[in-house]
């Protein structure tokens, strides 16, 4: 992979994917239905705790935990399911052409008319292949790049 105008070592970890997943999620609809739902849990559970059994209790902690505990849990078991499936020895390229996509056994190239589209967060850029999968760039991985990267990249899928 030579000349390219930005090279990385691709380094995704499941805390990288778990904190998509709850941009994703606090960013949309259901973000804030799981907070109503989690006020509304604390409420019930202040109101009413001193005169129901422990069954119901049990079941108002629960009510709490749900999407402050439980949901953040499940999706980082399944982002560390996904990571699993990473090649450790990846590195990805940009340059004019498109995408370029080395392991160790294989490599491929996208090019930028293929990419669906760019996403910048607080802690990571990423670069959706399709609808629902992509590469996430962390700024541990972009360094001072992320801004003229993320700015690059843009302009590319732009055309």
């Amino acid at each position: 992979m030579r000349d390219m105008k930005y090279k990385f070592n691709y380094q995704t970890t499941a805390f990288d994917i778990w904190q998509l997943s709850m941009y994703g999620i606090y960013g949309s609809m259901v973000g804030v239905c799981n907070i109503i739902f989690t006020v509304a849990m604390l409420l019930l559970t202040a109101k009413f705790w001193g005169y129901v059994n422990s069954f119901m209790r049990m079941l108002l902690i629960i009510g709490i935990c749900l999407f402050t505990v439980i949901q953040p849990a499940v999706v980082y078991m399944r982002g560390k399911r996904q990571v699993a499936a990473i090649p450790h020895d990846m590195e990805i390229g940009f340059d004019d052409n498109g995408i370029h996509v080395k392991t160790e056994k294989q490599s491929s190239d996208l090019k930028w008319n293929t990419i669906k589209g760019v996403s910048k967060k607080p802690s990571m850029i990423v670069i959706f292949s399709t609808d629902k999968h992509g590469f996430i760039l962390t700024n541990r991985v972009l360094g001072k790049q992320k801004e003229a990267f993320h700015d690059y990249v843009f302009s590319k899928i732009q055309k």
